[in-house]
């Protein structure tokens, strides 16, 4: 290791990583530390059940990873991450066996919703569909880290986005329609009436329609493997087992990147106060299965589909995404729920599936939500508990141990809601930057917020190799 690197990266997660790589493509030296024996955070995959059967202990479907930005610039493929699409993206089961769904086609979709909202759907969607890789790359770089390629295009999503979805719903007439998009924004863990919350269930439609909601061969902790394998290549290093409790833990260097959260960077960088103001949001409760066959939903969508949601109706998600925000435990929670080796048979035992389910608690809440999750799933899914050969389960305080990142057990790293789901950690056109020069945070604490799609990490790094060809010979 040089006796001064160019940068330091505090976090092996998707972000942390992704801003390691974009700092050693353009010749800086990096050394990455991880506190956890093994690398990922978000992007992991273990045998958490059984034997055999791998596991994502958190994300598994990555609508924002297959075409993000930063991914699509990388050689990934090379480094085996493969993407694998269901039949179906995404389908929402209704109690008399019908489903909507999101599908590759905007028709389809239009017509699971019926006549009277089908029309509507294709007119909300169309002005973006032949623009998407453009907007993706705008809208995932704000605040603008580059000109925008289509500003006409991004001001006009932004008309249509920034008001609460709950306006945006209003649109379609039946409840399918409603229903199905009311869960596309409860991904992100907020109540329906927030700001801007309309743009987030149109980003999750778009992307489906533009690249699917596919998942990557042999679970999530091939994005992460991927993306280390691609930074050793360049020279960079990877520590594992190595936690930081303060800067003078690290080797000196030019710039130190934290892929952790604004928490954990005040506290490590001594910086007091300064993200008092940075709220924390709801959690979710998530059980993984090993399962002795697939999940025998009623729909026959939902058997091919690669994510379900468990509603049904708009404002059962409603209702569930308040009480978890405001304190309560919902009885009859949200399901978002992932079915991984329905294409991707290197998850399970031949004949035998994995399966995950979340629902939302709040923020810290040490329950058992399993009765309630299974009771949902039984709803839609007769003889579901039949199939069950093993579970494992993750309330807040193991969600939070699996990942520091995950304060309280928010997955978001942060509330996403109001101002906090566009500016965050705080208000400010450098989000990335904090008090002192040469230290940076990259997680999905800042824009563009939760998922694995690396652009948090991507953003960052271009904050930092601006500073570093500033003091470049100084």
């Amino acid at each position: 290791m040089p006796s001064m690197l160019d940068a330091v990266v505090v976090g092996a997660g998707p972000n942390g990583l992704t801003a390691a790589v974009e700092l050693a493509r353009r010749g800086y030296s990096v050394a990455v530390f991880e506190a956890k024996s093994t690398i990922g955070g978000g992007a992991r995959t273990e045998e958490l059940t059984l034997p055999g059967f791998r596991h994502d202990p958190c994300s598994a479907v990555h609508p924002l990873g297959a075409g993000s930005p930063a991914f699509k610039d990388l050689p990934l493929a090379r480094y085996g991450l493969r993407w694998l699409h269901p039949q179906l993206p995404m389908a929402h089961p209704w109690d008399d066996g019908s489903a909507a769904v999101l599908s590759h086609s905007v028709s389809e979709t239009a017509a699971s919703f019926g006549p009277r909202d089908a029309g509507t759907y294709r007119r909300l969607v169309a002005p973006y569909l032949s623009k998407w890789d453009t907007l993706a790359r705008d809208f995932m770089s704000l605040p603008l880290t580059a000109l925008p390629r289509d500003p006409v295009t991004l001001a006009r999503f932004g008309l249509t986005g920034l008001p609460p979805s709950t306006w945006l719903m209003r649109r379609f007439k039946d409840e399918k329609a409603r229903a199905l998009f009311a869960g596309m924004v409860g991904h992100v863990i907020a109540p329906l009436g927030g700001f801007a919350t309309s743009a987030v269930g149109l980003v999750f439609a778009l992307a489906a329609h533009a690249g699917g909601w596919p998942m990557p061969l042999g679970g999530s902790q091939s994005i992460s493997d991927a993306l280390a394998a691609y930074l050793k290549d360049l020279g960079g290093a990877v520590h594992t087992d190595f936690e930081v409790k303060r800067l003078d833990d690290l080797p000196p260097a030019r710039a130190y990147v934290f892929d952790t959260s604004p928490t954990a960077l005040a506290r490590i960088a001594g910086f007091g106060g300064l993200y008092d103001g940075y709220k924390y949001g709801a959690s979710a409760f998530k059980i993984d299965y090993a399962l002795d066959g697939p999940v025998p939903w009623t729909a026959k969508e939902a058997r091919v589909a690669g994510t379900v949601q468990v509603g049904p109706g708009s404002r059962d998600i409603a209702a569930a995404l308040n009480q978890a925000s405001s304190g309560t435990a919902p009885e009859r929670p949200f399901l978002i729920t992932a079915q991984p080796s329905l294409v991707d048979p290197t998850r399970a035992p031949e004949g035998k599936h994995v399966f995950w389910a979340y629902g939302h608690v709040p923020n810290g809440w040490d329950g058992d939500l399993t009765d309630a999750i299974e009771r949902q799933i039984e709803r839609f899914a007769p003889g579901f508990r039949d199939r069950v050969l093993a579970r494992a389960t993750a309330g807040p305080p193991q969600l939070a141990a699996h990942n520091a990142n995950y304060v309280g057990g928010d997955i978001a790293c942060g509330a996403a809601r109001g101002l906090q789901l566009v500016l965050r950690p705080k208000l400010s056109l450098h989000p990335y930057s904090t008090p002192h020069p040469a230290v940076f945070l990259c997680s999905s604490a800042t824009p563009p917020g939760p998922g694995v799609h690396g652009m948090s990490g991507h953003n960052a790094a271009k904050a930092v190799w601006r500073r570093l060809r500033a003091t470049a010979g100084k």
